[in-house]
């Protein structure tokens, strides 16, 4: 077997030799592909081909800690815009082999692209001048990042830490909120997830809870907001609104003997689907009032996702952020929202918060934020953060504020703003949301689309002309189709995500590469036996 260590030569830059042993402007070497006209990146590990490569299962089970995921059979050796490259079959005259078209930004991270040059840049740059420094010592950097982050972010978010993970910074956001308020309890919602650190993990409800310990004290659930699949108790009837005597709280419709279960989000042939609509609030009332029932009396926080994403991409529906802040501050409690995914003009607002005109007391961010990198940002109100200093809050890190990911993080915000990215994301999300649900209209498997700008879910279902039953195994042969034609959309069949693909495309997409995408994808529910198509 070869070396996977890379032998890394001066690297051309746009076909042309550099000068001196150095590229012209720091931007990656696009090499021609003649086989398709396509600029390709240099592979740098082109001694490994689909012969000689290592059983990737094999390799992993012997030298590789599971965390928790399947592997996918193909060994990736290169990345570029859309585009994730393969290793080439032996003595091909391309470079890659298969090239496979991402559609869910590596993990929902490259909002930019893969490889973007300007990204490049910068990275080689400050890897060879300004990386990493003492956490106590401040850099350019740092300081450009904090200043243009709060510049695009609402009144309020006033003050920043740069850290590394969405867990570390949610970590960071929920121990500010305990020091703030003096209090422990937090809240999440059910079917979300903020990371693997212990407090994140414990407020989390998707994933990862069943340890076989005790997890942080103080974790209590609201339900999912899930208009696709809600509690047949929280749905009124479009015109006329439910009967019954109220029991909720001011401005709540829950009902005595609406709590009635028909059984995992089926409906009765009788029944009229639209003439019904979820009743968000009547269900979040409900949810306050088991909390209360159940807290020790030290509320500290709610932790919310504007879309929950690994949850099956559910969107918070209008109105929700603002009636859960206006719940908090009833009970003295913070609102912390982790924009992991949904920040940075993703959804078509540079935050998904400016949609409902809510401005949280902590906002997190990752994922997109270092597109690729890790970066993380905790941003908090002057008195928050000035309390929190004077209540000797902590949270000093080996890479607290360092220079490398700020600087990315900077010149990420620098091109969103510039390019107009966040308008631009809107007008692709439409294009998407159109197509795919043209393909609902055509595939009687789709149950439901769902999500906003540039992020969408796409949830399958056995049959939804009879019901709502998830159709498991029936996503999964799609996927495995549309992987085999070059698309990678996630798909997880965990029980809280339900079926549902994932797709979260760099918000760099052109209007082309949308539309190839959406034919792909028609292409692999055509291809598939059990989509049921209407026509």
């Amino acid at each position: 077997m070869p070396s996977l260590q890379a032998t890394i030569d001066p690297l051309p830059v746009n076909g042309s030799e550099p000068e001196n042993g150095e590229p012209k402007d720091g931007r990656v070497d696009q090499k021609c592909d003649s086989s398709n006209g396509n600029n390709l990146p240099t592979n740098l590990y082109p001694s490994i081909t689909t012969s000689n490569h290592p059983n990737l299962n094999h390799f992993a089970s012997s030298h590789l800690i599971n965390f928790g995921t399947t592997f996918l059979p193909d060994l990736i050796v290169s990345a570029s815009h859309l585009s994730l490259f393969t290793a080439p079959s032996p003595g091909s005259s391309s470079p890659y082999g298969r090239a496979i078209t991402d559609w869910t930004s590596g993990q929902m991270s490259s909002l930019l692209g893969h490889s973007h040059p300007e990204i490049v840049s910068v990275i080689s740059s400050h890897a060879s001048s300004l990386d990493h420094l003492f956490s106590g010592m401040l850099s350019p950097p740092v300081l450009n990042l904090a200043k243009r982050l709060t510049s695009v972010l609402p009144d309020g978010l006033d003050r920043a830490i740069f850290l590394s993970t969405g867990g570390e910074s949610n970590e960071a956001a929920i121990k500010m909120a305990k020091t703030y308020t003096g209090k422990f309890e937090v809240v999440g919602l059910g079917a979300s997830w903020h990371g693997v650190t212990a407090q994140a993990s414990s407020v989390q409800y998707h994933a990862g809870r069943r340890v076989g310990w005790p997890l942080i004290p103080g974790g209590l659930m609201l339900p999912s907001p899930n208009a696709y699949r809600c509690h047949q108790g929280f749905r009124k009837r479009k015109e006329k609104g439910l009967k019954g005597k109220e029991t909720s709280g001011e401005g709540g419709r829950w009902k005595e003997g609406d709590m009635i279960d028909k059984g995992n989000g089926k409906e009765s042939q009788e029944e009229n689907e639209e003439e019904w609509e979820y009743d968000w609030e009547a269900e979040m009332l409900y949810g306050w009032r088991l909390i209360d029932q159940q807290s020790c009396g030290s509320l500290a926080a709610v932790i919310v996702e504007p879309i929950q994403s690994s949850g099956g991409m559910h969107v918070l529906p209008p109105g929700y952020l603002r009636r859960l802040k206006t719940e908090c501050e009833k009970r003295g409690m913070l609102l912390i929202v982790d924009e992991a995914q949904t920040g940075i003009g993703r959804t078509g607002e540079m935050v998904a918060v400016n949609h409902d005109g809510v401005v949280p007391d902590i906002l997190t961010l990752s994922k997109t934020l270092g597109n690729g990198l890790p970066l993380s940002a905790v941003v908090t109100s002057h008195a928050i953060a000035d309390v929190c200093a004077e209540r000797d809050f902590l949270f000093y890190t080996t890479h607290v504020n360092d220079p490398l990911p700020a600087a990315v993080g900077d010149k990420v915000l620098e091109i969103v703003v510039r390019d107009d990215l966040v308008s631009h994301a809107r007008r692709m999300g439409e294009i998407l949301h159109s197509g795919l649900n043209q393909l609902k209209n055509r595939y009687a498997c789709i149950g439901d689309v769902r999500g906003r700008g540039l992020m969408a879910g796409v949830e399958i279902v056995e049959d939804r002309r009879k019901g709502k039953e998830p159709g498991l195994e029936l996503a999964k042969r799609v996927g495995d189709r549309a992987y085999e034609l070059g698309l990678w959309c996630n798909l997880s069949t965990h029980p809280s995500f339900g079926g549902t693909f994932r797709i979260a495309p760099p918000i760099t997409i052109g209007e082309k590469e949308v539309r190839e995408g959406l034919a792909v994808l028609e292409e692999a529910f055509r291809g598939v036996e059990g989509t049921l198509p209407l026509y």
